[in-house]
């Protein structure tokens, strides 16, 4: 069985309390929300204490995030990432200019 977490950021909600799993062809995938850099890179350690190896993050993530998190969860673990230059839920900014 293998274990994907994906991983958005919500600053203005109360992003960790939005956790998920679905099951699918022996496999499982978390959803959660962090509503900052901080929050998502505890939400990312713990997942991958419990067994996670992959983790997608959402397009909300900046350029420092991405790195907090890889830096965070070591070289065993694979981290991609949803790519867009703003995010439209930010107000057309990456977390990084709206200080996730």
């Amino acid at each position: 069985m293998n274990q994907f977490l994906f991983l958005f950021a919500a600053p203005d909600k109360e992003a960790s309390k939005c956790r998920s799993k679905v099951e699918f062809s022996g496999n499982i995938l978390h959803i959660a929300g962090s509503s900052s850099y901080e929050e998502a890179v505890e939400a990312a350690r713990k997942y991958v204490a419990e067994g996670v190896s992959v983790i997608e993050l959402c397009a909300g993530f900046g350029n420092k995030g991405v790195s907090m998190i890889t830096e965070a969860v070591g070289s065993g673990v694979l981290v991609g990432v949803v790519r867009f230059d703003v995010h439209p839920a930010f107000g057309n900014k990456s977390g990084d200019a709206v200080g996730l």
